[in-house]
């Protein structure tokens, strides 16, 4: 590139797609079946890939790319992830996609950590080229572009190190430790922790560790997280997240029974939609108080989180505790119903970007390693966590005894979306208002929904 120009100047002619997908997009359902069945199932899916096929994955992306505009993906020479494309322009040149980030794609074998061969088949012919090979999230990957050094007075020579994702970023920011559980609580809510032995299941993913490549990180994501919570507090405390904490402190945990579902958008972990409330007698409740409605989401949504990370592998040791970032992590308030609820203290970082924090490790531990330094040493110099909370214990004994009233209700919720999902297995995607008639009108609804489309069969 010529050092006169600007980014957007010299690229704006270089994409074969100029609108990319976001990791809300939920329109691949067809094409995420197509490639379970590739390999003999979901569950053999995730043992390969870490998880199911999920619509936001840049595998199913990519063959409804193929699919509905086969012209524009034999066109492309280059299938970059966000993460790998930022460093390409650091570099000057394609950038490797790094181990940790493409665990996201329902195309990488996390055990061989190699692309695999019967998934990029599904997706579209020719995609092993157009990804190049994947590589160690501390790969030093060349130097910095000449057109950087021109216009910015970059030294020439400057490493780039392989970029990575928001997610492995996090992991790497809170420093997380054998025990630990990160909690990032941002637009999407996410929950992290370390494994030795991955056990993929059908819920929740396993990535490869981003500082420890032969390692593993087990991850939990949320659809409904900050957005949840920024439209309730709209609603219910006029948008003032003081007015929020203090309807908080004004509620008693446990919420005196009641218990509800936020979910605005078709949720990921677990697959369910709409608003549900039920009162102290699991009976279902068209509305609750502010106050009340505040709390039952936020004990809601932690409940559920602990739920999930057991699921996953989660379990309380003598050291473990929480790390908390992302927006919501500045409010002590809330960090109190989570530590109550995983009954384990909560610590912070000082900045809520864990994210940037440890992409700055990522590039410092990438260029040390060669010198055969560890992570944890790279580290070792940065500020403790900060303790944030302390579980209450009577707050903790209430909490344990709702979380199998709260398993049961979510459970419920979630079998019939995903039975609603299987009849309609055969239909490009599954339409999230048409999910919802299942939810406001049960089996009538559901009943509705499969008159819309033949052949349909309710079971």
């Amino acid at each position: 590139m010529k050092g006169s120009l600007l980014f957007h100047q010299a690229l704006q002619d270089c994409f074969s797609v100029l609108d990319s997908p976001v990791w809300m997009d939920s329109s691949t359902t067809a094409e995420c079946r197509s490639l379970e069945a590739a390999v003999g199932g979901a569950q053999k899916m995730a043992s390969l890939t870490g998880s199911r096929a999920y619509e936001r994955f840049t595998g199913s992306q990519i063959a409804k790319l193929y699919r509905t505009n086969p012209e524009r993906y034999l066109g492309t020479e280059r299938v970059s992830l966000i993460s790998s494309f930022a460093a390409s322009l650091f570099l000057g040149d394609y950038a490797e996609i790094d181990f940790s980030d493409g665990s996201g794609m329902n195309l990488l074998d996390i055990n061989i950590r190699e692309w695999v061969p019967t998934c990029l088949d599904a997706c579209a012919p020719g995609l092993a080229k157009k990804l190049g090979n994947p590589v160690p999230s501390h790969t030093i990957l060349g130097n910095i572009s000449p057109y950087l050094v021109e216009r910015y007075g970059f030294s020439p020579n400057c490493h780039v190190i392989a970029f990575t994702g928001d997610n492995p970023a996090s992991l790497a920011g809170m420093r997380l430790e054998e025990g630990d559980i990160t909690v990032s609580l941002g637009t999407s809510d996410t929950v992290f922790l370390w494994l030795k032995k991955p056990q993929p299941a059908l819920e929740g993913h396993v990535f490869i560790h981003p500082m420890s490549w032969q390692a593993y990180m087990g991850l939990i994501c949320s659809k409904n997280g900050s957005l949840a919570r920024e439209r309730v507090c709209a609603d219910c405390a006029d948008g003032s997240w003081e007015q929020f904490s203090k309807s908080l402190k004004e509620t008693v945990p446990g919420n005196k029974g009641n218990i509800g579902f936020y979910y605005f958008s078709v949720e990921i972990t677990p697959p369910a939609i709409g608003i549900h409330r039920f009162n102290a007698q699991d009976e279902k409740v068209s509305e609750f108080s502010s106050n009340v409605e505040i709390r039952s989401l936020i004990e809601g949504q932690f409940l559920s989180k602990r739920i999930h990370a057991e699921k996953l592998g989660y379990c309380l040791m003598p050291q473990s505790r929480i790390l908390a970032t992302g927006g919501a992590s500045c409010n002590a308030d809330i960090l109190q119903v989570l530590a109550d609820v995983f009954e384990v203290p909560v610590y912070t970082l000082e900045t809520t970007n864990s994210a940037c924090l440890g992409a700055a490790y990522q590039a410092k531990f990438g260029l040390l390693f060669a010198e055969g330094m560890s992570f944890p040493d790279v580290v070792s110099t940065a500020a403790p966590h900060k303790l944030s909370a302390r579980p209450n214990p009577a707050a903790v004994q209430t909490y344990n005894a709702m979380l199998e009233r709260f398993r049961a209700l979510e459970e419920k919720r979630e079998f019939f979306l995903r039975l609603l999902q299987e009849i309609w297995r055969g239909v490009e995607e599954v339409n999230e208002q048409l999910v919802h008639l299942l939810f406001l009108g049960s089996w009538t609804g559901m009943e509705s929904v499969a008159k819309v489309r033949r052949p349909c069969q309710v079971y």
